[in-house]
């Protein structure tokens, strides 16, 4: 069972130590050849967008586990044919809502003069700045508070870097993770490299 997305960045540690990082498909190769030349500490792999842990599936043969990814990918892509003749002809429904936005005349005029018009133009705008949100400190920090939290909670200073992290303070979070072991430490500073770069909120 994977929980997450099939794409994307994902790492797996083996106790402290990386043992992989890459796509979903690569890091559950690398999880499956350490479980069949045998483990001694646990293995997690990690969503790095979120932090959170993900259950990966290793049965089978490397070519079974990377068609079988692909394939739920495709799935979750490819329409149905009961939906594809259930839809009606015409401009697809997209779930739009009116509602009411109030602007200056200098507004409207350069909305209106975008491609596509007005709602169109702020339909972009609002996806540009949802993105900007996510890949924000504050997303960063919750995915890094995941990851230690799963990984580090047992680490000497633990409670009191996640006190700095969420703080904003970079140079106290930095001095209370450097004797952490070397991956475990590397891992954090990755993960929030963008968590100070703005004024916590």
């Amino acid at each position: 069972m994977m929980s997450g997305t099939e794409t994307g960045r994902f790492t797996a540690f083996e106790g402290f130590t990386r043992l992989a990082a890459g796509s979903l498909a690569e890091v559950t190769l690398a999880v499956k050849g350490a479980e069949e030349h045998g483990v001694e500490a646990p293995l997690l792999v990690f969503d790095d967008t979120s932090g959170r842990v993900v259950d990966v599936d290793t049965r089978g043969e490397a070519e079974e586990i990377i068609a079988r990814l692909s394939g739920s990918s495709a799935a979750s892509e490819k329409p149905s044919a009961d939906s594809s003749r259930s839809r009606p002809r015409g401009r697809p429904k997209l779930g739009v809502v009116a509602g009411e936005v109030t602007l200056l005349p200098r507004h409207w005029d350069w909305l209106r003069s975008q491609p596509g018009g007005a709602s169109a133009s702020l339909r972009k705008l609002v996806d540009a700045a949802r993105k900007n949100d996510a890949a924000g400190p504050r997303q960063a920090r919750d995915a890094a508070y995941e990851f230690m939290t799963a990984l580090a909670g047992d680490l000497p200073g633990f409670e009191d870097a996640i006190r700095a992290l969420f703080a904003g303070d970079r140079a106290r979070f930095a001095a209370l993770i450097d004797a952490w072991p070397r991956d475990v430490r590397d891992h954090c500073r990755k993960m929030t490299a963008s968590a100070f770069s703005r004024e916590t909120v």
